[in-house]
């Protein structure tokens, strides 16, 4: 990343001086116009148009100076929302819609007023070990769960390359989490100057699933704590290939990490991973969204379009809601666009195209 201390000091001086500037010309004029109430020999006179004179003076130089203090507020709090969507754009950042013969579409809401970033994370890389992708949920939701979202996101980003398999891919996110937490207690310790941890490192925990799909559409899968995805093919089959392992962060991982095979993904089917806001999501009566029939009814129309899917399923949740979310929600899809193509050769032998 590029450091640019000389032009963040700049910009921040600049915003300071229009801030001071904003408010130093209405306080300057209600400044002299208690001035003159005080000292002016005239002010003291009987006449009666002179009193309201000087009284409409003092309320336009109020009314002044509290629409500057508004008008100041206001601005600071657009800019600060333009910098934290840059931030969040950033840090869950939107995939691109095709990826190594793959259509991609994702989106999340935010149970934090004024957030479109929470708790919830996603990633997809295309690696030399095929298409990987993590899905997770750290507990909790807005600013708060920020920085583990940032930690985990950044160990992903790098492992993916790095490691062959994807249990190295796992360790390196447990180590990473760890690390992380023990720094966050360090910081909220009484003797770094603050009071009692808000959240103690037992209580802090990441839901995370870990997909890699192989060029022959196979996908396998390590699973902390996290709901697992669907196929959707003309509606939406629920996958579960084995039981899941404890979130990351209460527990050690186990000394063997062994591979669960998902499905075989064929050409033209999609993957939707979520998060748990996505099942758990009430009405105003207590009824569980029902995310199968919503996604379902999103993949029905043929071929699965990724983006439709995410979209249609968030409009149905927020109807579902009330707009009212109790948790983030998270969603991810991804259609194989990939095909095989018999190309006639000399030796009579059919190649794969597009894979």
């Amino acid at each position: 990343m590029i450091r640019t201390p000389g032009w963040t000091w700049a910009c921040a001086t600049a915003l300071r001086s229009r801030r001071a500037l904003a408010l130093l010309l209405p306080a300057c004029w209600l400044v002299l116009v208690i001035a003159w109430e005080l000292t002016c020999p005239l002010a003291g006179e009987d006449g009666m148009g002179l009193r309201v004179a000087t009284c409409l003076a003092f309320l336009v130089a109020v009314l002044w100076l509290a629409n500057a203090v508004r008008s100041a507020a206001a601005g600071e709090l657009r800019r600060i929302r333009q910098i934290a969507e840059i931030t969040q754009r950033v840090l869950l950042r939107p995939p691109p819609p095709r990826l190594d013969g793959f259509a991609l579409a994702a989106g999340q809401l935010s149970a934090s007023r004024g957030a479109s970033v929470g708790g919830d994370l996603y990633e997809v890389m295309s690696t030399p070990y095929g298409v990987r992708v993590v899905m997770g949920d750290v507990r909790g939701h807005g600013l708060g769960a920020i920085g583990a979202v940032a930690a985990v996101l950044g160990s992903f980003r790098e492992a993916a390359h790095d490691e062959p398999q994807l249990a190295g891919v796992l360790r390196r996110l447990d180590r990473t989490l760890a690390r992380h937490l023990r720094e966050r207690c360090r910081g909220e310790h009484p003797a770094a100057g603050g009071g009692e941890p808000e959240s103690p490192l037992a209580e802090e925990f990441v839901t995370v699933l870990l997909l890699e799909i192989a060029p022959s559409g196979d996908v396998y899968a390590l699973n902390c704590g996290h709901p697992w995805p669907h196929r959707l093919s003309r509606g939406a089959e629920p996958l579960t290939p084995g039981d899941p392992l404890p979130p990351l962060g209460p527990f050690p991982l186990p000394a063997e990490l062994p591979l669960l095979r998902c499905t075989r993904l064929l050409p033209g089917e999609a993957l939707c991973l979520h998060t748990d806001g996505a099942e758990d999501a009430r009405d105003a009566a207590g009824r569980f969204f029902a995310l199968r029939e919503a996604l379902a009814t999103a993949a029905r129309p043929s071929p699965v379009s990724p983006r439709r899917v995410v979209d249609e399923v968030q409009r149905a949740l927020l109807r579902h809601t009330g707009g009212r979310l109790s948790d983030d929600v998270a969603l991810l899809v991804l259609r194989n666009d990939r095909v095989r193509v018999p190309v006639q050769s000399t030796g009579g032998e059919a190649a794969r195209v597009g894979q």
